[in-house]
């Protein structure tokens, strides 16, 4: 048998003399395109096996139906999964492109949910999985927005987080002053009580030694400190209330601040987030602007002139440089794509 090999897929790469059954899996690079134009690199690896019955021998003699079942199906899924992303946008693919691809090529149920394997009733094959092993732009200014996006995205995740985080150790902070203060003005109260008990077993015991002006004075003295203990008990119970009250309302208006700058906080990093989107919309949109105003004319002069005439041409365009073929000698895009990234890096 004659198989495809090699990552992406070539036909007629292995020659082998068994066919095995599997389990096995195979990784195969498809470039895909969205709705707005980026053109992705899709590394994928699926898994696969052989769903036949041994003893059946017409099963048997459909494992032999498809010369080259390891291409045909990395064709077939490839064909979906183009077909999926076409029809998306560039964020809305990076975001779920890991459902998208499953459920181009496995397809959903009537509930809507993603199905688990891929049949070929021509050879009896099974696809089980699909592992999205990387998903990087072949345009280079494309990767170069992508990076600069996610970076600042995941500054101003931080930096929200951060905010939040101090946000919250100043309110507990808060919170338990106030538990602080309140406990010390509760353990006052009880002092004050204390001490009203003290003074009135004082003023007992004077009653019983003394007898006559003395147990009167005893008594009076026993009765004004007994107004003056409950005199002091009503002040430190208002003051308790006071400092409740004042403690509650500080807390609200600390809240009330939190949440403002929380809010703002989080308007400004949509409005940051937005803004990233859209210049790195705009660099595409200009990207493409270029290429759509050169046409096909001028590329085609620009490929017959000859090197002092190509470049007063591409002067004239306002460009530094350009790269043009033809039919007949097409550029290998996967290498140049590896020397552009060995370069970068």
């Amino acid at each position: 048998l004659n198989l495809s090999g090699n990552t992406p897929k070539t036909p007629k790469v292995l020659n082998v003399l068994a066919l095995l059954l599997g389990p096995r899996f195979s990784t195969d690079v498809v470039i895909v395109e969205t709705s707005d134009h980026a053109r992705l690199s899709l590394k994928l690896s699926y898994n696969w096996f052989f769903d036949i019955d041994k003893k059946n021998q017409e099963q048997a003699a459909l494992l032999f139906s498809v010369p080259d079942f390891i291409g045909d199906f990395c064709k077939a899924i490839a064909s979906r999964v183009r077909g999926s992303v076409a029809s998306q946008s560039f964020d809305h693919f990076h975001k779920y492109s890991a459902d998208l691809i499953r459920k181009a090529v496995f397809g959903a149920d009537e509930a809507g949910n993603i199905r688990n394997r891929f049949h070929f009733k021509s050879n009896n094959l099974i696809i089980t999985n699909i592992d999205i092993q990387s998903v990087e732009p072949v345009d280079q200014r494309t990767r170069d927005a992508l990076q600069k996006s996610v970076q600042l995205a995941i500054e101003i995740t931080t930096k929200s987080q951060e905010a939040t985080a101090r946000h919250e150790a100043e309110r507990r902070e808060q919170e338990a002053k106030g538990r602080l203060e309140r406990q010390k003005i509760d353990d006052e109260a009880e002092a004050e009580k204390a001490r009203k008990n003290l003074l009135s077993l004082q003023a007992a015991s004077a009653a019983v030694e003394s007898t006559g002006t003395a147990s009167a004075e005893a008594k009076a003295r026993a009765e004004a400190a007994k107004i003056e203990g409950e005199s002091n008990v009503t002040n430190a119970k208002l003051k308790a209330e006071a400092q409740s009250t004042k403690a509650s309302v500080q807390l609200k208006i600390l809240q009330n601040e939190q949440e403002t700058e929380i809010s703002h906080k989080k308007a400004w990093n949509v409005l940051e987030v937005k803004k990233a989107d859209e210049l790195a919309g705009i660099e595409a949109s200009k990207f493409k602007s270029i290429v759509d105003a050169i046409g096909a004319d001028t590329l085609k002069k620009i490929s017959q002139a000859g090197p002092e005439m190509q470049a007063k041409l591409l002067s004239g365009l306002g460009l530094k440089s350009f790269m043009i073929t033809d039919g007949n000698h097409p550029i290998n895009l996967f290498s140049t794509a590896a020397g552009l990234i060995g370069s970068s890096q």
